[in-house]
């Protein structure tokens, strides 16, 4: 088929990969415009562009996939189908009836779960025990298109937010290829989704959202840092000073002391009451240091019980 890829990170590298693997003629893709990055500020190519320049294929980065001239642009290269993986822009009407086959979605939830830009985050966040990707033709709505293929991805118990995003990329490239296929023989079954989400919308992640309330459960702040990991991060403070919390366990008991409280700082750990349970914190870094392991941290800082966090 002649395709059109539209993807932006990481995650839909592994799809662009898959599908020129597979024989289709990937005549051009589109991704985000490159962004400045670094204290030099230098434009950085998105992952998705050095994948397409690696392999010589055209690529477009409009502000605006609406605008009149790209449009123009993707109507002659007259595609057959448009794969769209984490693209990061809303596709016009136009656009969407444009290809024969219409555009496809590689979407990291098992749909109508998780519509929405940060699925695979909000999947650890909550303590779900599985999820998947789901392909789908895309509409004008927020990932409410047809079903066409479904696979399900189970979380390990110290799943993160990386290590499931590396998980769903591959799943959801094997997935693609095969919807793909279906959709050239004429074998595709199209399912509909409810109209209502079984799941809260899965908003953007952002840094904010990485704050520490130690009122809450050790178990929603672990699943917390787990979603977080590796980017924004959840965090708190010591002392005044930024402190990132990478690896984490619950313990179960409650502890005399307030939620944020250093009950316990030795070989083990760092054990902090919360609103409900302990967390004894084993994976940690202090603003402007490297990530370390706790034991580590506590050789060269000094930290007391009843010392409490982000005060």
């Amino acid at each position: 088929m002649r395709v059109v890829f539209m993807g932006t990170p990481d995650f839909a590298v592994g799809t662009l990969e898959s599908l020129i693997e597979a024989g289709h003629q990937v005549a051009a893709v589109v991704t985000q415009p490159d962004k400045p990055k670094g204290r030099g500020k230098s434009l950085t190519m998105t992952p998705v562009k050095e994948a397409a320049l690696a392999h010589r294929i055209p690529v477009y980065q409009p502000k605006k996939v609406r605008e009149p001239e790209f449009v123009d642009n993707l109507r002659a290269i007259a595609p057959d189908v448009i794969v769209v993986a984490a693209f990061g822009q809303i596709i016009s009407k136009e656009i969407l009836e444009m290809p024969r086959y219409g555009c496809i979605n590689v979407h990291a939830s098992l749909l109508p779960a998780y519509r929405g830009a940060a699925p695979i985050q909000w999947a650890v966040i909550n303590g779900d025990k599985e999820t998947g990707v789901t392909i789908m033709r895309m509409n004008e709505g927020l990932d409410t298109g047809d079903m066409i293929e479904k696979v399900v991805v189970k979380l390990d118990e110290k799943e993160t937010g990386g290590s499931l995003f590396d998980k769903l990329s591959k799943a959801g490239a094997k997935l693609c290829v095969k919807a793909l296929e279906k959709l050239e023989n004429g074998t595709a079954v199209f399912e509909k989704q409810p109209e209502s989400s079984t799941t809260a919308y899965a908003s953007m992640i952002d840094k904010k959202m990485g704050k520490i309330n130690w009122g809450r459960s050790a178990k929603e702040i672990e699943q917390l840092i787990r979603g977080l990991d590796p980017w924004p991060s959840a965090y708190t403070s010591i002392n005044g000073k930024n402190l990132k919390l990478w690896v984490a366990d619950v313990v179960c008991g409650d502890g005399d002391g307030v939620p944020g409280e250093i009950l316990e700082a030795g070989k083990e750990g760092i054990l902090v009451k919360t609103g409900k349970d302990l967390l004894l914190i084993r994976e940690l870094q202090l603003e402007g240091k490297k990530r370390i392991d706790t034991a580590a941290f506590l050789r060269g800082y000094t930290v007391d019980k009843g010392w409490i966090l982000g005060e």
